[in-house]
């Protein structure tokens, strides 16, 4: 986890987004490696349309896990990404690309020099964020949180007890509105990493 990370080799000519049903490279464990293995954004399941993106922690943990039972247990794995993207649950603005209404999007990272970290889980070819809880950062914008790791946590995600690591109340979050930022680093789609 001491090696450099570089998640944008060629920023600023592109800047890969990832959306639900996206092909994204994801760090898994491999033996005793950690690997980059490209899996699509979201499970699919019959009991509904489209797909299931998110997991929440409290369900894959409690006493009827479901579906979740296996990838919580055996395919944690690790999105490393400059920050993402939430909605706001009210707060609308005038989209400049239609005129219309919409939410607010606001971008999320880490402080400090380094990837966002996101745990996720994964089962066969596809994977999913893993939320929680929001903490003093998220709560004002958004009723959910991605389980948003520390490079030190990122072990204990993968291969340790890790129940402890829903709580991130403690994690900073940098919080800035999408439409502030430069053009080029705004999303395009609704939920971005």
């Amino acid at each position: 986890m001491d090696t450099p990370y570089i998640i944008e080799p060629d920023w600023p000519a592109r800047r890969p987004s990832a959306y639900p049903g996206s092909i994204v490279p994801i760090i898994t464990p491999n033996e005793d490696l950690l690997v980059l293995q490209d899996l699509k954004w979201g499970f699919e399941v019959g009991w509904q349309k489209g797909l299931v993106f998110n997991t929440r922690i409290e369900s894959a943990l409690g006493p009827r896990p479901g579906m979740w039972k296996k990838p919580i247990a055996e395919g944690r794995c690790i999105v490393a990404t400059a920050g993402f993207f939430e909605p706001h649950a009210s707060e609308t603005i005038r989209s400049a690309r239609t005129g219309k209404e919409i939410k607010r999007q606001y971008f999320f990272a880490t402080t400090g020099d380094h990837p966002t970290f996101l745990a996720a889980i994964r089962n066969d070819d596809a994977f999913s964020i893993v939320t929680t809880e929001p903490n003093q950062w998220m709560s004002p914008i958004h009723k959910r949180m991605p389980i948003v790791l520390e490079t030190s946590e990122v072990p204990l995600w993968l291969s340790g007890s890790f129940e402890a690591l829903a709580d991130r109340s403690h994690t900073e979050l940098e919080v800035i509105p999408a439409d502030e930022l430069e053009p080029a680093e705004q999303p395009t789609q609704q939920r971005l990493l």
